[in-house]
């Protein structure tokens, strides 16, 4: 009895496989026009409720679709930088690695030698930051109180973020480490091991799967994709959802966002692979990053999820204490 699951082979990154010229059309792309849509929508719905009128303003429409679209095009460019320049590793020895801090112009080239592949690779946290100042720039600029469209914004955020890690799934990337868990998959874009290593024949003898004819192996890996977009989409959308009519102050849900995402997310890296290449920043930096390793050891991610959850809770504070003296005078 197998112990594990086999990704389905019907699933392939193109929406049109094996016809080359619709080959640049691709799911991972599709779950994005998803995620923006379903934020417009529910930018929307927080608009006609109420939540960006003041005394002296109402918003319309074309507000609300500009505001969102700013913060779209700076959560894009964000996403991007940080993915270049802080997770990818220049590696000499493959033709097609690129140093973007030597050759910046090639971050947003869509093609690698002669194929199309948009652009492969976007960072969350990159993005975070990105969105969050697209939407502080159009708030300046508009002279609006940037903490209550914030909140509005955040109100739609998760649920559209769960259609990203869908589409992550589907590219059959950013999959989790090896696990012996019956609901553990494998992927086939995943790194393969030699049969003859002894921790593998451990997890296989586990799992049940036959490696008798040795080669290299595709062991199970935590579907993490699929842990994010329902912890970190599904769950966190609910809780900001339901708590938006009995927000406290302005910047309440932001920072709810914020800290509850970077708690989601920092848990699930212990479930998710860290870059090879990277490996661990805090701990055993020797340790087998593909296996579950020890609760001290941190990634990247982690680092910067406890990055947004102190930030989190600072600035609730601080935003907390100031509504406190406004109320007061």
């Amino acid at each position: 009895m197998f112990l594990y699951i086999n990704y389905p082979s019907w699933i392939h990154p193109e929406i049109f496989p094996g016809i080359k010229f619709l080959s640049i059309f691709r799911w991972y792309g599709l779950m994005y026009v998803f995620a923006f849509v379903t934020a417009w929508f529910l930018l929307k719905k927080v608009a006609k409720e109420g939540a960006l009128d003041s005394k002296n303003y109402k918003a319309n429409e074309d507000d609300v679709f500009n505001f969102i679209i700013t913060g779209i095009i700076f959560l894009l460019i964000g996403a991007r930088l940080a993915s270049t320049l802080i997770y990818n590793k220049y590696d000499p020895q493959n033709p097609y690695s690129v140093n973007y801090w030597t050759h910046p112009w090639l971050i947003f080239w869509p093609f690698e030698g002669k194929k199309f592949t948009g652009f492969a690779g976007m960072s969350y946290h990159g993005g975070f930051v990105g969105g969050l100042l697209g939407m502080i720039f159009w708030c300046k600029k508009h002279k609006q109180p940037v903490t209550k469209w914030i909140d509005a914004m955040v109100c739609a955020i998760p649920l559209g973020f769960t259609f990203g890690r869908i589409g992550n799934f589907l590219n059959g990337e950013l999959y989790g480490r090896i696990t012996t868990m019956p609901w553990g998959m494998t992927f086939p874009l995943a790194e393969k091991f030699s049969s003859s290593l002894d921790w593998v024949k451990t997890i296989a003898q586990k799992i049940g799967m036959d490696i008798s004819k040795g080669g290299l192996v595709d062991l199970p890996r935590h579907p993490s994709q699929l842990y994010e977009a329902f912890f970190e989409g599904i769950v966190l959308w609910l809780i900001i959802w339901l708590l938006r009519k009995h927000k406290k102050f302005d910047g309440m849900l932001a920072c709810i966002y914020t800290g509850g995402y970077g708690l989601f997310r920092f848990i699930i890296e212990y479930f998710r692979q860290p870059d090879a290449d990277l490996g661990f920043r805090i701990g055993d930096k020797t340790a087998n990053v593909y296996e579950r390793t020890s609760l001290l050891n941190f990634s990247t991610g982690q680092i910067l999820c406890f990055l947004m959850i102190a930030g989190s809770i600072i600035v609730g504070i601080l935003l907390y204490r100031k509504s406190k003296k406004e109320q007061q005078i």
